[in-house]
């Protein structure tokens, strides 16, 4: 979660307790929810008929340092008691450690709305499962400053991982208005200009054959881009609980949501994906609750199409909603006519 966003969203539910972030791009946004089963004791508190339940976010970096060398802490604490005190506004955390030691960390937390993506894995048309070894070892090969990394579709059922790299070509195409005559002057002896220097990019790419994965639903043809950095941090969450990973896609444009699920959790990890200049002009599919197109030029960052939140101040005023959380599907702004003529 820390790979994802700043702040640190903690909602207590009757299904378990809820651990969310979002970064500030709201294009990616992952959800950890712990089963009552994965606690010794858990309570989720009283709410009224009338009411929900408390919740709140916190720092980060705050809640990470406490649980700062996991090895250290296995071999010294022998319980962890999380306690939220709303009328004190601190969340309390107390490591129960060896002869006796508890060691309190007091938290000023801020009372939020629920942070939840919009989102159906059931109306994706494509899917995957395979072990999370698998997509662990494929990714070793691309480098750690590697922004994106494309998964697409092959014949024979085969799925591949290639790095995302940009046509440079392409890139002096992709003008978002009209360029001064000044900036492409035309070529008085094009027998003479010198020919076009061949690209330095190196291109990293693996292909996956269907028996790697432990179920295959794709559409043909089909390819996806999105964020390694995230992506990276799930995998390694995934590896060390020796879960499968499931991968539910689109078309371009559309967000990728991974998925992990087991008897005491259940993860969802929900990224935006680069959109197509093709399918730019088509309406989206169904997933989600905006229509409204994608950027053609750039990440699909706007997963406020997908995600519905409205945060408070810490004393409990309400606020205007925050412009990349809209409470209900977007629809385009009604402009006057005097607006459409400008």
């Amino acid at each position: 979660l820390s790979r994802i966003g700043d702040e640190l969203y903690l909602e207590p539910t009757e299904s378990g307790l809820s651990l969310r972030a979002v970064n500030s791009s709201r294009s990616g946004f992952a959800s950890f929810l712990f089963a009552p089963l994965f606690f010794q004791l858990y309570e989720p508190g009283s709410a009224g008929p009338d009411t929900e339940l408390f919740r709140c976010k916190v720092h980060m970096k705050s809640f990470l340092g406490i649980f700062r060398s996991l090895p250290s802490l296995e071999k010294s604490v022998g319980k962890c008691l999380i306690l939220l005190k709303p009328r004190a506004s601190r969340l309390v955390l107390q490591l129960h450690c060896k002869y006796g030691v508890t060691k309190t960390h007091n938290l000023a937390f801020q009372e939020c709305e629920r942070l939840q993506a919009v989102f159906d894995t059931r109306s994706c048309a494509s899917h995957l499962c395979a072990p999370a070894r698998v997509l662990a070892e494929a990714v070793v090969h691309f480098p750690l400053t590697l922004a994106e990394v494309t998964l697409g579709t092959g014949p024979g059922g085969k799925i591949s991982l290639r790095n995302y790299v940009e046509d440079e070509a392409g890139e002096s195409c992709r003008v978002r208005g009209p360029l001064p005559t000044s900036a492409c002057p035309p070529a008085r002896h094009p027998s003479r200009l010198p020919p076009p220097e061949p690209s330095k990019t190196m291109v990293t790419e693996l292909w996956l054959a269907e028996d790697e994965f432990q179920s295959v639903a794709v559409a043909p043809g089909s390819h996806i881009t999105f964020c390694l950095k995230e992506f990276r941090g799930l995998l390694s969450f995934a590896e060390a609980s020796n879960l499968p990973l499931s991968i539910h896609f689109d078309e371009p444009g559309r967000p990728v949501i991974f998925t992990l699920d087991d008897t005491v959790l259940e993860v969802h990890l929900v990224l935006a994906t680069l959109s197509d200049l093709e399918s730019n002009s088509q309406s989206p599919s169904t997933n989600g609750v905006s229509r409204l197109p994608a950027p053609s030029d750039d990440f699909a960052d706007d997963l406020e199409s997908y995600m519905a939140a409205m945060e408070t101040s810490e004393g409990g005023s309400e606020r205007a909603p925050s412009p990349t959380f809209s409470l209900r599907a977007c629809r385009p702004a009604e402009s006057k006519p005097e607006e459409e003529e400008e």
